[in-house]
C-alpha cells in the first residue's frame, strides 16, 4: 500500500514541466523588473542577436550579447565607465510565458543571483 501512495505522489509530481522557449525572447524589444533589496528597478531595452541597449533612469547602456545556449548569455558592457561596468554578467531564463520571461542573473564567477522579471513590449 506505501508504494502505491509513492508511486501516486511521484506521478503527480513528474507531470510538471516548467516551459521554457527561450528562443522567443532572444530578439525584441522588453521592459524589466528587479527587486533588490526591498527596492523595485524598471529598464526598457532592445535586444537583437548580439546586441542589447538598455535603459535605466535616464541612461543608455549598450551590451554586446554572446549566447552560451538558447536560454543562457553573458552581456558585456561595450563602453565601461568604471570597474563594476568592466564585469561580463551572466543571465539565464529560468521560465517563459507567452508575453514575459523569469531570469536570474550574476557577475560571472559570482554566486550571488539576483531575479527578475522581462515582458514583451513588441
Amino acid at each position: 500500500m506505501k508504494f502505491l501512495y509513492a508511486l501516486i505522489f511521484l506521478s503527480l509530481f513528474s507531470c510538471y514541466e516548467t516551459t521554457r522557449n527561450c528562443s522567443d525572447y532572444k530578439t525584441g524589444e522588453f521592459y524589466s523588473e528587479v527587486t533588490i533589496n526591498g527596492e523595485l528597478f524598471k529598464s526598457k531595452f532592445k535586444r537583437t542577436e548580439d546586441l542589447q541597449v538598455e535603459t535605466y533612469n535616464n541612461k543608455v547602456d549598450s551590451s554586446s550579447l554572446r549566447w552560451i545556449n538558447d536560454c543562457e548569455v553573458i552581456f558585456k558592457t561595450i563602453n565601461p565607465k568604471n570597474m563594476a561596468e568592466r564585469k561580463d554578467i551572466h543571465l539565464k531564463i529560468l521560465t517563459t510565458t507567452d508575453s514575459s520571461y523569469t531570469y536570474e542573473y550574476s557577475y560571472v564567477g559570482e554566486t550571488k543571483k539576483q531575479k527578475g522579471i522581462a515582458y514583451r513590449t513588441k
